[in-house]
């Protein structure tokens, strides 16, 4: 289907590309990519491949890099240009921009300056994690990177702790061993975890497990490619065996003791193991 080229109103546009698989982009992005007076990108070599990919023409457009590095330089310039009536598109190097990427000053900037600001909703590596990833979805916390220094790291670590939702983190696979190492000991080395590589592409996967199960194949397979790692949520002391024993009941119902195990392990923030040898028991006794 050809994108629709039409006349679009002075503003910026946040136009969410695809994590990986190029077919992910929504219909709306392509005709924004295809209508737009200026493009910005993040990575103009990936907006261009991906823009080609969907036969859409840059032209005489002008196609612009906003990045962390230039973004105090070009933001006055993409300014600029909506105060003349322009409309600009930008676009992160991959998922929704504004999620860890430089574009949050530049929408802060236009929409304080009362220029619209329009959102084309789209591939987000914390939704498809999460989708993914078999811990609970109800409530979810996004810390984005972890520090560098190990210090730091484990400082940031300590504030997550004791949140009740689903950690979700950024890594890069030259440091998630010793992210996964640093969290097994401020955490808790049984808090559940979900490690997810390269969402939508090739070589998409995903390893299950407790923190220092997860690290451990980490440090034996290291991964490769864009991570997003997930935690389960703190324990909470509330929990009583009553509910726990309810809550396994009602699971058994329509799974194994194994995956009925996995999933209310998750939904409570306890170890497995526990969990596990109380659905053993039970199922034996049904």
């Amino acid at each position: 289907m050809n994108a629709e080229s039409t006349k679009l109103s002075p503003g910026l546009y946040l136009v969410a590309v695809p994590i990986g698989t190029a077919r992910d982009i929504t219909l709306r992005a392509l005709d924004i990519l295809a209508s737009a007076d200026v493009l910005a990108a993040e990575d103009t070599r990936s907006l261009r491949r991906l823009m080609d990919i969907h036969g859409i023409a840059v032209g005489d457009r002008p196609l612009l890099a906003y990045h962390d590095h230039n973004g105090g330089r070009m933001r006055p310039r993409l300014m600029q240009d909506i105060a003349d009536g322009k409309s600009v598109a930008y676009a992160s190097e991959a998922g929704t921009p504004l999620i860890a990427d430089p574009g949050y000053d530049l929408a802060l900037d236009v929409r304080n300056a009362g220029h619209g600001v329009v959102a084309a909703p789209g591939p987000s590596a914390v939704i498809t994690a999460l989708t993914l990833g078999g811990l609970p979805t109800d409530r979810f916390h996004f810390a984005g990177f972890l520090p560098n220094a190990a210090g730091a790291r484990k400082s940031f670590l300590l504030e997550l702790k004791d949140i009740q939702a689903t950690l979700v983190l950024y890594e890069s696979p030259n440091r998630v061993a010793a992210a996964l190492d640093a969290a097994a000991e401020i955490l808790g080395p049984d808090r559940p975890a979900t490690l997810c590589r390269e969402l939508t592409k090739k070589f998409e996967e995903i390893r299950r497990g407790t923190l220092s199960e997860i690290a451990q194949t980490c440090r034996d397979v290291p991964p490769r490619g864009e991570i997003v790692l997930l935690i389960g949520r703190a324990n909470s002391s509330n929990v009583s065996d009553q509910d726990l024993e309810s809550q396994l009941r009602i699971t058994l119902e329509r799974a194994t003791v194994r995956d009925a195990a996995d999933e209310v392990a998750a939904q409570f923030g306890l170890p497995r193991r526990k969990v596990y040898q109380m659905a053993l028991k039970m199922g034996k006794s049904d």
